[in-house]
Formats: C-alpha cells, sequence, structure tokens
C-alpha cells in the first residue's frame, strides 16, 4: 500500500478504539483508581485477574490477552536469537538512535514533555529496555511471562494520555489531530524496528536478511498488540522505509522541548558512563547515528570525538569477523553483551528491578538455525525521499 500525505493525515484522526473506550469508562465511572490499585499486583500470564476488578477492564484484558492468531511462531524465534546475537547493538541503537528520533518530532517532544516523563528520562529508557527484552525472551507468550501484561498496560496508558490531553484542552487537535494516533503509532513502530536496523547498519554490525526480516516482524506483533490498525502498518521493510521516510520528512523538525529532553538524556548516559573521560563519546554518537542536521536541531554539542567515533564501524567490524570466526568467541561476545546490555539497565534503574530482564538461553538450545548463511546481509532499504 502506498503511503500518501493524504493517507498519513488519515490516520492521524483515528486512535485505538478499544482501548479508548475501556479508558472512558473507566474515567466516566470513577474506576481509575481502583483499577489502578488492583492492577499492580497483574504482571504475569495466566495470573487471575484480581478480585474486584471493573467489568470494562475484564473485558479489555480477555480481549487483549492472546497474541494475535497469524503470528509465525518460526520467526518470532528467529527475531529473538537475532536480538540474542545483537542485544548490545540494539540497546546502543535504542538508547543513542531510537530516543533521539522520537525527540526529532516536535509534536512528539511535547507530548511527552506534557506528560512529564521529560522528567524522568532513565523510568522511559528503563521501561523501553524492559518491555523489550520481555518481548525477546523465550516465554514472552506463555504463562509466567511479564510481556502480554506489560503491552496490556502500554495500551491502555497510551489511551488515558489520548483521554487527559483532550479534556483538559492541552493538545492542538484541529492542527494534530489526535493525541497518539495511529500514524504517530506507526511512527513510532518504525523507531523501534527498522531505525534500529538503520542505525546498526551505520554501526558496522552485519545482518543478514532473514535476522533483519524477523526483527522488524517482531515489532509488527508488537504493533498489534499495542493497537495499532495492520492495515494501515507497512507488512515489510520496503514499505517500513517508505512509511519512516515520509513520516520523518512530514515531522520532524527542531524545538525547545525536544532540545531539552535531548540534554537530559545525555546527562543520564554521561552518568552511566564510568568516569568523566569518556563522556563526549555520548553526545558523539549520537551526533554519529542521527546526522548532524537532526543534532543540530536538538542542539547535541560537538566535539573533537565527533571525528573519532567515525571508527566504531572499523572496531565493532573486527569483533564481528572475531565472533564469525570462532564458536568460543561467539559466546563470550554474546555473554559480554547480556553483561553490557545488563549493566546499562540496572544503572539506569540504580538497581531497583532489571537484573532478570535478560535472557540466560543460549541460541543452540532452540534448533532454530539460519537459513542463509552469515555472509547474505542486510542491507537497508534505499531513502524513498531525499530528507
Amino acid at each position: 500500500m502506498p503511503y500518501t500525505p493524504e493517507s498519513m493525515d488519515a490516520l492521524r484522526l483515528v486512535g485505538d478504539e478499544l482501548a479508548d473506550a475501556t479508558v472512558e469508562t473507566l474515567f466516566e465511572r470513577g474506576e481509575v483508581g481502583k483499577f489502578n490499585t488492583l492492577m499492580r499486583s497483574f504482571t504475569q500470564v495466566g495470573q487471575d485477574l484480581p478480585e474486584g476488578l471493573p467489568e470494562v477492564a475484564h473485558e479489555y484484558l480477555r480481549a487483549t490477552s492472546a497474541p494475535p492468531d497469524w503470528v509465525d511462531w518460526d520467526e518470532m524465534e528467529k527475531a529473538r536469537l537475532f536480538f540474542l546475537h545483537n542485544n548490545v547493538h540494539i540497546s546502543t541503537a535504542l538508547s543513542f538512535a531510537s530516543m533521539p528520533a522520537c525527540y526529532v518530532v516536535p509534536h512528539v517532544a511535547r507530548l511527552l514533555s506534557a506528560t512529564h516523563s521529560l522528567d524522568y528520562p532513565s523510568r522511559r529508557m528503563a521501561e523501553t529496555g524492559q518491555f523489550t527484552v520481555y518481548l525477546m525472551r523465550p516465554d514472552a507468550f506463555e504463562a509466567g511471562s511479564r510481556f502480554i501484561p506489560a503491552a496490556q498496560k502500554v495500551r491502555l496508558l497510551h489511551a488515558s494520555i489520548r483521554h487527559h490531553l483532550a479534556r483538559e484542552d492541552r493538545w492542538d487537535t484541529a492542527r494534530l489531530g489526535v493525541p497518539i494516533c495511529q500514524e504517530d503509532m506507526i511512527g513510532g513502530q518504525m523507531m523501534f524496528s527498522i531505525q534500529v536496523l538503520d542505525a546498526l547498519h551505520r554501526l558496522g554490525i552485519p545482518m543478514t536478511v532473514d535476522g533483519a526480516q524477523s526483527y522488524y516482524y517482531a515489532w509488527r506483533v508488537v504493533g498489534a498488540m499495542l493497537g495499532i490498525d495492520l492495515a494501515h502498518a507497512p507488512a515489510d521493510l520496503d514499505a517500513a522505509r517508505e512509511f519512516s521516510d515520509l513520516y520523518m520528512t512530514r515531522h520532524m523538525g527542531p524545538s525547545e522541548e525536544g532540545a531539552r529532553l535531548t540534554r537530559q538524556l545525555i546527562d543520564l548516559y554521561e552518568q552511566v558512563v564510568p568516569g568523566t573521560l569518556l563522556d563526549p563519546l555520548v553526545p558523539a554518537l549520537i551526533r554519529y547515528l542521527i546526522g548532524d542536521t537532526a543534532a543540530d536541531w536538538l542542539d547535541v554539542p560537538r566535539s573533537a570525538w565527533d571525528t573519532a567515533v567515525r571508527a566504531a564501524p572499523v572496531l565493532l567490524g573486527a569483533l564481528e569477523r572475531l565472533e564469525d570466526s570462532s564458536p568460543l568467541a561467539a559466546r563470550l561476545l554474546d555473554r559480554l553483551g547480556e553483561l553490557t546490555t545488563a549493566f546499562e539497565l540496572s544503572s539506569l534503574t540504580r538497581g531497583r528491578v532489571m537484573q532478570y530482564a535478560i535472557p540466560e538461553h543460549l541460541k543452540d538450545e532452540y534448533g532454530v538455525k539460519a537459513t542463509k548463511p552469515a555472509t547474505d546481509r542486510w542491507t537497508p532499504p534505499p531513502l524513498s525521499l531525499r530528507i
């Protein structure tokens, strides 16, 4: 399905009918506080729903308690193995490319400011990292998993933001459409999928075609569970390139909120990096991954590290070649990646809850082998628009 400005405009008028109706009813009946209190203990698939839960919440949770029936589980397993193999690179891409990409869309930056996420960048990063790790666990859709309850709650959170912004007249609906509309939800899906793959490619991380496609497929499943209408969501990576380019071209630009969010993000990452010597690496890596134009819009500072960081693909390429040359090296580097990701998450949350989030299972245990050789590498589809 070709995407046009007119088709994207139509998506700006649509939210998430099921979640919006649930939230509206909870507010109308004064049951939001009761719902929030009871749902604190509902964290895993297979748990009995809390006694006393409002009926409308029961109906919503029942309707969203399972993944779509069209899910290809072989593709999901390949996506999980792709994540395990590249988890530290994907975490880097989410932190240094996807988050700034959100901030370079002014109305998204203003929405984050309006919902107070501006004041808690570490919490948002931790929630994003935790959500991704929940998704990529081998039992993500089985009893005991935390992923589906997390997705159900995120979907209601988005609906509640739509509710509050509309009711409190804090959103220019006539100009911007519905808050967190279908276009923005799909745009967010692009930031966590194809734009992550773009960042990996820019870092020189080799990816198989199968791996890239499966990773995107997993986020398409996530999108469906978060209320995206798949009739409008890109079906594959080529369509994702087209949507992502048009979305960013339509909306990206400078904003005071985007620059302030980015400054807080940089401060946060500099706190995570031990010492101060490597602090300039943080803005340099952001600038490298999102490009000078977007970085200037976000007031990302320049430094001599902007040149040095361009050697990252050479260094990472050498590590990848070492990994490809030896099963032992592959296992050691995968383990190093797990530990690095665990350190990053626990630093963001100051050790509160994230230490269990990293999958311990090794790829060989699940019997899914690559159907194409590692040399059959994925290259991002060419830009469909001049940005």
